[in-house]
């Protein structure tokens, strides 16, 4: 459903086209012409073999005013300098290497939706935990009301606690939203309604794979890159090009027919002129006209050598950078691990502390925050490894 995949298969669609057009253009060519004539009064002057000496006499009773004639021309090209076989190959190299950026925009979409789906377990869970807080949050609310009924408790703890409830509610609004976007996106992304509800699993978040080295994810890119393949292919089509060009520099040789009707009335009527022979073309101005287009294919030659290198480079750059951001990833995990340990310990220990009057309102809160935003970090974490470890993959040529 993805619209981004249409528009590439539509050029797909349009090099097969490219082909099927130089295909055609081997068939026979047909043509047919006709026109009706009408004249003044001309001189008529037949000269016929006759015997007489009198050149004029004869033709001085001919009175033509009108004149017909029908022709039809066929022609099968023969020899065009080899012009068609490699058009054709160019046109197949070039058909090839577009089906390898379909497969390259593919893997994009892959990697762009797989990153919208990790957005929108993201987007889930911030919702899920700020709502599991703030109704934590409400309760303690409705806790501190009643002990500042009682005087046990501060007016001003009291108004810390309802303050920390508007700000999560605040948050809440601003997960909701988020989340409302994300499945927006995800939608559009898969080509599905606006309103469809997608639900992210989060068993696909739980396992992560070893990073191996980045050396092996290299080289699985020289050999799976479908752009690396793609302009390989494209050197290939554009060497294709080259005997193209030079194919101005050899004759062109058709096999022609022709029919022509003629009818002039009172004069003549031709009905059945037949031809048919070899039509030989030779342009002697191509040895200085053919140079630029020859030295032009040869540049996109070069051209592409020059993107070839390029390309290796960025491949290099490409893999390291998504290998090492996977790594950090997995080490980013582990950290915030801990922390949610330790904002739960914490938690647990400013509690007791709270209820034993050692610590302030202040700190209770902050220590609640704290909390929250820890767990909120270790789901993210968990979904940035994944969409990590595919753009890894995707570098290398071999996501799925």
């Amino acid at each position: 459903n993805s619209k981004q995949l249409k528009l590439s298969q539509s050029n797909v669609d349009l090099a097969g086209l490219n082909i099927r057009s130089i295909k055609e253009n081997q068939l026979p060519s047909l043509s047919v012409s006709g026109s009706y004539l009408r004249l003044n009064t001309p001189n008529v002057n037949l000269k016929l073999g006759q015997g007489s000496s009198d050149s004029t006499g004869s033709g001085s009773a001919l009175h033509v005013n009108q004149a017909m004639y029908a022709m039809a021309s066929a022609s099968l090209p023969l020899f065009s300098g080899f012009r068609f076989k490699y058009g054709l190959e160019s046109a197949r190299y070039l058909e090839e290497a577009t089906k390898l950026d379909v497969l390259n925009d593919r893997d994009a979409v892959i990697q762009n939706t797989i990153a919208a789906y990790s957005n929108l377990y993201k987007a889930k869970k911030a919702v899920d935990l700020v709502s599991e807080n703030l109704k934590r949050e409400q309760e303690r609310v409705t806790e501190f009301t009643n002990r500042e009924k009682n005087g046990l408790l501060a007016r001003n703890d009291l108004m810390k606690a309802k303050l920390q409830e508007s700000n999560i509610e605040l948050a809440l609004l601003d997960a909701e939203n988020d989340l409302k976007l994300t499945t927006i996106n995800v939608n559009l992304l898969l080509g599905l309604p606006e309103n469809t509800i997608i639900v992210a699993d989060s068993e696909s978040f739980a396992s992560l794979k070893e990073e191996g080295n980045a050396a092996d994810w290299e080289q699985k890119a020289l050999t799976h890159r479908k752009d690396m393949a793609a302009n390989g292919i494209r050197q290939k089509a554009a060497n294709a090009d080259i005997k193209v060009a030079k194919a101005d520099l050899y004759p062109s040789v058709a096999l022609i027919a022709g029919y022509v009707a003629l009818n002039i009335p009172g004069v003549a009527m031709v009905p059945n002129a037949m031809n048919a022979g070899l039509g030989f073309k030779y342009n002697i101005a191509s040895f200085w006209k053919t140079g630029a287009k020859i030295a032009e294919a040869r540049t996109r030659v070069y051209q592409l050598k020059t993107t070839e290198q390029i390309l290796l480079d960025r491949i290099h750059l490409e893999v390291n950078t998504a290998y090492y951001n996977y790594t950090l990833s997995k080490r980013k995990i582990d950290v915030y691990a801990k922390a949610v340990e330790q904002a739960d310990e914490n938690y647990r220990i400013t509690k007791n502390k709270y209820d034993n009057s050692l610590v302030t309102t202040t700190e209770l809160l902050d220590a609640d925050v704290a909390q929250v935003q820890s767990r909120i970090n270790f789901e993210s974490a968990k979904a940035d490894a994944m969409v990590a470890y595919k753009k890894l993959e995707q570098t290398a040529g071999v996501i799925n």
